[in-house]
C-alpha cells in the first residue's frame, strides 16, 4: 500500500492517531485539506517531502498528483480534517483512484463532533435521556434529502450534532423547533474544538442564535442539541453493583 487517506483529528496536533502520525512522517508526498488541518500536523513531514494544499485544487488535480506520485514509487498521505468518513468527500477520491488501478487505505481520526463534546465534558448517550446520536447538516450548496431535513430528524428528540451549518444558525433553530425540540432545549456551539482559538457558547434554542453572533462565530463550528447537555439521567447499569455481567457478579 502506498496511498493513505488519513484523518488528522479536530485541530490539536496530538489528537492524530499514532498510525496516522507515523504515515505522515514516512510520506514522500502529502496533500492536506488547507486551513482545516492544523499546520503543526505537517511539522511531522520528513525533509524533502512534497506538500500540496488541496484547498485550491480540483478533484482531478488531487487525483493527478496522487497518480503521478504512485507512478514514481512514492508513498502518499492524503490528509483530511477530523475523521475522513464524515463530510470528507473521500468516496469520489477512492473511486477515481480505483479506476486507475490504485488502492488506498483509510486511517480513521478523531471527529470534531466528539472533540466538541470533550471540550464541554458531555456524554451524548445518557441512560433515560438519549441512546441515539444524529450527525447531520442543513442544506447549503449540498442538497439534503427531504426525509433528512432537520425538522424531520428533530422529531426523534435525540442527541444531535449539526456540521457545516453555524452560518445559518437561525434556520437551524427554526427547523429544530418546528420539528419538535422545545424552545428551551439546551444547545452548545463549539468553534474550532481543541484549537488554541477555540470558542464555546452554551444556551437554548431560544437564545443560541444571538449568542453565536455576539461571539463572532461564523464557520468551523459544531452545533450540539439535546437534553444530554443538561438533564437528569439514570446511572449506567455497567457499574451498578446489582447488575451482573460476564466479568462481574452481583454485589447485592
Amino acid at each position: 500500500m502506498s496511498v493513505y487517506i488519513i484523518g488528522a483529528g479536530p485541530g490539536d496536533p496530538d489528537l492524530i492517531t499514532v498510525k496516522g502520525a507515523k504515515l505522515i512522517e514516512q510520506a514522500d508526498v502529502i496533500i492536506y485539506a488547507g486551513s482545516l488541518v492544523n499546520q503543526k500536523v505537517l511539522d511531522r513531514a520528513k525533509k524533502g517531502a512534497e506538500i500540496y494544499d488541496s484547498a485550491s485544487m480540483t478533484l482531478d488535480e488531487v487525483v493527478g498528483v496522487i497518480t503521478g506520485a504512485v507512478a514514481r514509487g512514492k508513498t502518499v498521505a492524503r490528509v483530511h480534517t477530523g475523521d475522513p468518513s464524515i463530510y470528507g468527500a473521500i468516496k469520489e477520491q477512492i473511486d477515481a483512484l480505483a479506476d486507475r488501478g490504485i488502492a488506498c487505505e483509510v486511517i480513521p481520526g478523531v471527529s470534531s463532533f466528539v472533540a466538541a463534546a470533550s471540550r464541554i465534558q458531555k456524554e451524548f448517550t445518557l441512560p433515560a435521556v438519549s441512546q441515539t446520536v444524529i450527525l447531520t447538516r442543513v442544506e447549503g450548496r449540498t442538497e439534503v434529502p427531504d426525509k433528512e431535513k432537520l425538522s424531520e430528524l428533530a422529531k426523534h428528540r435525540a442527541s444531535m450534532c449539526i456540521f457545516l451549518s453555524v452560518q445559518m444558525i437561525e434556520k437551524v433553530v427554526a427547523e429544530l423547533v418546528a420539528g419538535g425540540y422545545p424552545p428551551g432545549t439546551p444547545v452548545a456551539v463549539v468553534q474550532k474544538a481543541t484549537w488554541p482559538d477555540e470558542k464555546v457558547v452554551q444556551g437554548t434554542l431560544e437564545t443560541i442564535a444571538g449568542m453565536v453572533k455576539e461571539a463572532g462565530i461564523g464557520k468551523t463550528a459544531m452545533i450540539m442539541v439535546g437534553d444530554f447537555l443538561d438533564s437528569k439521567y439514570e446511572k449506567s447499569k455497567l457499574y451498578d453493583p446489582g447488575f451482573a455481567h460476564e466479568y462481574r457478579g452481583s454485589r447485592n
